[in-house]
């Protein structure tokens, strides 16, 4: 863990102990990490719930919030809490886990902003990965507090796993060559950190964590660390994070909507989670949206039990008639239908909602996508979705021409095929999470939908460069390809008007109608027509031989038998087919060079 300009005298590991009596609000703490680094599963570990089980593709998508109570972090953290004198004097933890993929930046630094402190998931073997970096950068930009979980411990080549013991007593058990393995993994993230401006050490060798960043090796399957992980972060917040976690219960509501759902028999509700002030119900709330912000009464307030994820289907609530920061909340009101995830939340007196209203469009404004003249169509299931999407591909230089929220309409079609003529490439929608709308024909639009984000722009991708290729390969279709043949000896079927002799094709593809050089440069004659078998045919491969019509020349004098021609390539086409060669056979690769060396003997420039 890092405090950044809290300016405060030395601290170790032995004296991290609580000191204040004030009321304290729920620590809001953030698990961020690479995908597949363990985050979710850090957390079932803790709730013992699956909701990892019901991510598509296992990747958290939207930003879920869990309630962990003193008493769960005392069942946890067992006696490490007595042998250290450490007393929870905190109510507990609020988590918030965010989706690790790069695509989701901004739903992060809402998450980085919001937090007290945060978790960074590292899987020991994979180490500091791009999007683990990007995850520092952020809490770096907001200062905020963190430790790491060096996840998967136990996938460790002959770790023997022993969750009744400490974690420091466990690692001494290894044998010498395992305990070397995973000093080895951990001193190269400590590495790795200080390239990036941070001090770090296990969490045991820390010897101010005002300075350094805690490691606590932990395996998310086996509980391992898990204990040490909890004790760690709240003797930290009990003792740095004090004015943070101060609450004023008076005050008005703030929070930030995480998903807005249809419940039997209360229709539209919203997941928020309060991160400061208190709610009631009956309470004016004024909520951020698309166009302006929306005014509602709170009809009715409902908490997730202890340990449930408001995500998870099967998640129970209890209505209570108040609720204070930090937590989790459903809320259900009237006029919800508009709400988007993503959006901020707060409450106020009847006389305070236009003052409430402008602060809230004022928010929302600095999160709008920009769009611009020219570009794809994107529409996603939630404005951190749609933030995530655009900031991807924004960051590629894809232009996006429309951005919004809610299935893939006849209008947004409409939008991305008018593309087509000018711009093929931008024809295409991408949504996330969302569905196509009944009866609504593609067109020239091309529609890629998944609920995976990063898997939504790899076939993005995919599907661009596949079109590349097939544009560039309808580019060149037009062109006179290079080919070289050699005229048979004994195969001269009429000597003009026209020639027919028989040819073999040794390089590239003959086609009717391309026109034919000597090997001085001069341009002589053309591919009339050709017959192979007594059947007309439009082009020969190499290796075929052929009847071959030729116009303009007469056997003995301007071509002779086993005379070599070849393909009379014009400049332009030569430049295109240059520039395309990846769409070339090596052998018509190198008949274009020896062309260029012919026509090179009267021009040096040419082709150049």
């Amino acid at each position: 863990m890092n405090i950044h300009n809290k300016n405060l005298s030395e601290h170790s590991f032995k004296n991290i102990l609580y000191y204040l009596n004030d009321m304290l609000r729920q620590l809001i703490v953030t698990i961020m990490g690479n995908v597949d680094s363990g985050k979710t599963q850090l957390l079932d570990t803790i709730r013992n719930t699956a909701i990892v089980e019901s991510e598509p593709g296992r990747i958290t998508q939207s930003i879920g919030c869990s309630l962990i109570t003193t008493d769960v972090i005392k069942k946890i953290c067992g006696n490490l809490l007595d042998r250290h004198k450490l007393q929870i004097k905190i109510p507990g933890f609020v988590f918030i886990d965010t989706p690790g993929h790069a695509a989701f930046t901004n739903l992060r630094k809402r998450g980085g902003n919001l937090a007290d402190i945060a978790v960074l998931v590292i899987d020991v073997s994979e180490g500091i990965k791009l999007q683990t970096q990007e995850c520092i950068d952020i809490l770096k930009q907001y200062k905020t507090p963190f430790v790491i979980a060096l996840n998967k411990i136990d996938l460790l080549p002959g770790w023997i796993s022993n969750p009744e013991t400490s974690l420091l007593e466990n690692i001494q058990k290894q044998r010498e060559n395992l305990m070397m393995l995973l000093e080895k993994k951990l001193y190269e993230i400590v590495g790795k950190l200080a390239e990036l401006g941070f001090n770090a050490e296990r969490f045991d060798r820390v010897e101010d964590y005002t300075k350094q960043i805690a490691i606590i090796p932990s395996s998310a399957k086996t509980k391992e660390g898990l204990a040490e992980l909890l004790m760690v972060m709240t003797g930290l917040s009990q003792k740095f994070l004090e004015e943070s976690l101060k609450v004023n219960i008076k005050g008005n509501a703030k929070g930030t909507i995480l998903e807005v759902k249809e419940e039997k028999g209360l229709g539209t509700t919203i997941d928020v989670i309060i991160y400061d002030g208190s709610l009631k119900q009956n309470d004016m709330i004024v909520i951020g949206s698309l166009n302006d912000p929306i005014s509602t009464k709170v009809k009715a307030l409902f908490e997730p039990m202890p340990l449930a994820e408001m995500r998870d289907k099967k998640a129970k609530f209890k209505a209570v008639k108040q609720i204070s920061a930090a937590t989790g909340v459903k809320i259900s009101a009237p006029d919800l239908d508009n709400v988007v995830a993503g959006m901020p939340l707060r409450s106020c007196l009847p006389n305070e909602i236009e003052k409430a209203k402008k602060e809230i469009k004022k928010e929302v404004e600095e999160v709008v996508i920009e769009t611009d003249k020219q570009g794809i169509v994107i529409k996603a299931d939630s404005l951190g979705s749609l933030e995530a999407l655009a900031k991807m591909l924004k960051e590629k230089s894809i232009e996006i021409k429309k951005a919004s929220i809610g299935s893939i309409s006849k209008k947004d079609v409409l939008d991305a095929g008018a593309n087509y003529d000018k711009e093929p490439l931008q024809s295409v929608v991408l949504g996330f999470n969302v569905d196509l709308m009944p009866d609504v024909k593609t067109g020239n639009a091309k529609i890629l939908s998944n609920n995976v984000i990063y898997k939504l722009i790899e076939d993005f991708e995919k599907w661009q460069q596949e079109e590349i290729k097939k544009l560039e390969a309808k580019e060149i279709e037009y062109l006179y390809r290079p080919c070289k043949i050699k005229i048979m000896k004994g195969y001269v079927f009429r000597q003009n008007n026209p020639a027919v002799v028989g040819v073999e094709v040794l390089a590239g593809t003959l086609k009717a109608g391309i026109p034919l050089m000597k090997n001085d440069g001069s341009t002589i004659t053309e591919a009339k027509s050709m017959q192979h078998e007594q059947e007309s045919i439009e082009k020969a491969e190499k290796g075929k031989q052929v009847a071959v019509s030729l116009p303009n020349v007469t056997v003995g004098r301007q071509i002779h038998e086993e005379d070599i021609l070849y393909s009379a390539v014009p400049e332009d086409h030569f430049r295109k087919l240059k520039e395309f060669k990846k769409y070339l056979s090596p052998e018509e690769i190198e008949v274009l060079k020896e062309i260029a060396e012919i026509m090179r003997k009267s021009n040096t420039m040419w082709g150049i």
